[in-house]
């Protein structure tokens, strides 16, 4: 369902280009201290294989020379990402090349349920360090008139994941990182509407696609939760397996609060 809000932050939010969807800056989100999230430093995506030169433009003029890709190896070299040159390009394939006919055939005989694989999906924590510390590390090194872009294929699971930790290391209270995660849908609408449409037609039943095309609260409650389980809490996580030290986070905050 498209709220008024949606609708109105999309107009500041969104970057209009013709070859990528789910394209928006993460700037002004308020955090729990007072501060706010630059504007125009960090940027979020789907899969970025298809941009014109337009939109190359468009990345230029708004200071991205930074890329995350988080897709697998087999995705990036399927569809590579288009950059301008001398783009800084950092490839974080950790646990993205599962096998994706395995993971259809897992779907293709559920009636139901597909909310529940993705909660599973979400509460994996395997490979989250290997997959998030070169992002984080990436950030970090980011030069203070530069920004950063990063993304997945969907723009919604791995970066959604990425966008939350970002976003939560930086002070941002959890519910407005849940607004963001969940703003996916919204972007995403008319993309979901015709994947469920192809997966409907490969014999998936479309309540089970519409579950696996959207994003839904419990999911990325799922992924917080499994860190709290294993590491305690998320901040253990941050300051643990990815590596962040009190330093670093005051680094993040200088760099991309305001």
């Amino acid at each position: 369902m498209t709220s008024l809000a949606q609708v109105s932050d999309s107009a500041i939010r969104m970057v209009r280009v013709e070859g990528a969807v789910n394209f928006r800056d993460l700037g002004g989100y308020a955090t729990t201290d007072g501060h706010h999230v630059k504007w125009k430093k960090l940027y979020r995506s789907a899969e970025i294989s298809k941009l014109t030169p337009e939109d190359l433009d468009t990345l230029k003029s708004r200071k991205i020379s930074y890329d995350v890709d988080l897709r697998g190896i087999k995705e990036s070299q399927a569809a590579p990402d288009k950059i301008n040159p001398h783009t800084d390009y950092l490839l974080c394939p950790a646990g993205s090349d599962n096998n994706l006919a395995d993971w259809m055939k897992s779907i293709s005989g559920l009636s139901s349920g597909g909310d529940s694989m993705m909660v599973v999906y979400y509460s994996k924590t395997e490979f989250l360090a290997d997959r998030y510390k070169p992002f984080f590390s990436k950030l970090l090194s980011l030069p203070g008139d530069q920004s950063l872009v990063f993304h997945c294929t969907a723009g919604k699971d791995r970066t959604g994941i990425g966008a939350a930790l970002l976003l939560y290391s930086l002070g941002v209270p959890y519910q407005t990182i849940v607004q963001d995660y969940l703003a996916s849908n919204y972007y995403r609408a008319g993309l979901n509407e015709k994947m469920i449409k192809q997966m409907v037609a490969m014999h998936i039943n479309a309540g089970v696609a519409a579950d696996m095309a959207s994003v839904k609260k419990e999911y990325l409650d799922a992924t917080f939760n499994a860190i709290t389980r294993q590491y305690g809490s998320v901040d253990n996580f941050l300051r643990g397996p990815i590596g962040l030290t009190s330093e670093n986070i005051a680094t993040l905050k200088n760099k991309f609060l305001e």
